[in-house]
C-alpha cells in the first residue's frame, strides 16, 4: 500500500491509465479482427472502404504508445498489400 500522498496519487493515476490502455488496446484488436474477417471472407469492397478507418485506428493506438509505430506502419502495410493483391485477381 502506498504510504505518501504523492505515492497514493500515483497509484490511482496508473489505475486509470492501465484502464484508458486497455480501451486503446481493445480497440486495436477489435479493427485488426474486423479486417481480418473481410479479408477472409472475400469482401474487398468492405475492406477498401473500412481501410482510412483501418489506419487511423491503428495510428491513433501507435501514437499514444500502446503499440509500437512501426508494429501499427507494418500491419497497415501488410494488409493493404493484401487488398490489392486480392483486387487485382478480378
Amino acid at each position: 500500500m502506498p504510504n505518501t500522498k504523492s505515492a497514493i496519487r500515483r497509484a490511482k493515476k496508473t489505475k486509470l491509465q492501465a484502464t484508458v490502455n486497455k480501451i486503446r488496446k481493445n480497440k486495436y484488436k477489435s479493427a485488426i479482427k474486423k479486417m481480418a474477417a473481410y479479408l477472409n471472407s472475400g469482401k474487398l469492397k468492405e475492406a477498401k472502404s473500412f481501410l482510412p478507418k483501418f489506419n487511423s485506428q491503428l495510428m491513433k493506438v501507435a501514437k499514444t504508445g500502446v503499440i509500437k509505430k512501426k508494429t501499427a506502419s507494418r500491419k497497415i502495410s501488410r494488409i493493404t498489400k493484401s487488398i490489392n493483391k486480392g483486387s487485382s485477381k478480378k
